[in-house]
C-alpha cells in the first residue's frame, strides 16, 4: 500500500512538473514573440526613416543638380552675349574677314589672380596668358582678339570702368610686348561692374568677377 501511493505521488509530481514546464514554456514563447514584434516594429520605423532620409537627400542633390545647370545656362548665355558684343564691335570697324566667334578664354582673381583693385598682372595670370598666346600662335590664324576687363562692385561705377579699361590694357601690353602679338589684331574693352557672373553682396564670390576674358573671333 505504501508503495501504492508512493507510486502514485512520483506520478502526480512527474505530471505536475510537465504542466509546469508546458506553462513556461509558453510563457517563454509569448515573450520572445512579443520581443519580436517589438523589434520588427523598430526595424521597419527605422528603414521608412532611411528611406525617408533617401529620398529626401535624392531631392536636394536634384535640386542642386538644377541649379547647377540653370547656373551654367546661365553663364553661356552671358559669355556667348559678350561674344556676340566683341564681334559686332569687330565688324563695326572692320576688323575681321569671316565674323566668326571661335571662342573664349575667362581669366578671374579667383583663377589667376590679378590682384584686387590692381591692374598689375600676377605671374600667375602671366603664366595663363603665355599658354594663350602660345596657343594661339600655333594656330596661325588671322585672328582678332577682344580683351574684355570686368570688376566686382566694390567703389563707384566711373572708377570700376576705368579699372576694366586698365587691366584689360595691361593684358593687351604683355601679349603685343612678350609674345609679339600684332597690336592691329588687338583692342580692348571696358565692362566695369556692369556685367557681373557672380553674387558681388558675397565676398567670396566677388573674385569671379574681377576677370578679363579674351574673345577670339576670325
Amino acid at each position: 500500500m505504501k508503495k501504492l501511493v508512493a507510486g502514485i505521488i512520483i506520478i502526480l509530481g512527474v505530471v505536475w512538473f510537465g504542466l509546469s514546464g508546458c506553462v513556461t514554456q509558453s510563457s517563454l514563447q509569448k515573450q520572445i514573440d512579443e520581443s519580436m514584434d517589438t523589434r520588427v516594429g523598430e526595424v521597419e520605423k527605422q528603414v521608412e526613416a532611411n528611406t525617408q532620409e533617401i529620398a529626401s537627400l535624392k531631392n536636394d542633390h536634384l535640386q542642386s543638380l538644377e541649379q547647377k545647370q540653370q547656373e551654367t545656362m546661365t553663364l553661356t548665355s552671358d559669355a556667348m552675349r559678350l561674344g556676340e558684343e566683341a564681334l559686332a564691335r569687330a565688324e563695326e570697324v572692320g576688323k575681321v574677314a569671316e565674323g566668326k566667334l571661335l571662342y573664349q578664354v575667362t581669366f578671374t582673381d579667383e583663377a589667376v589672380h590679378f590682384g584686387f583693385d590692381k591692374s598689375a598682372l600676377s605671374e600667375e595670370a602671366k603664366a595663363a596668358l603665355d599658354t594663350f598666346c602660345e596657343s594661339i600662335k600655333a594656330e596661325n590664324k588671322g585672328i582678332y582678339i577682344e580683351i574684355q576687363g570686368h570688376t566686382d562692385g566694390t567703389g563707384t561705377s566711373e572708377y570700376n570702368m576705368i579699372l576694366g579699361q586698365d587691366r584689360a590694357a595691361m593684358v593687351m601690353r604683355y601679349m603685343h610686348t612678350e609674345h609679339d602679338i600684332p597690336l592691329h589684331r588687338l583692342s580692348t574693352f571696358s565692362y566695369g561692374e556692369s556685367r557681373p557672373i557672380a553674387d558681388n553682396n558675397i565676398l567670396a564670390d566677388r573674385a569671379k568677377n574681377r576677370r578679363v576674358t579674351l574673345v577670339v573671333i576670325q
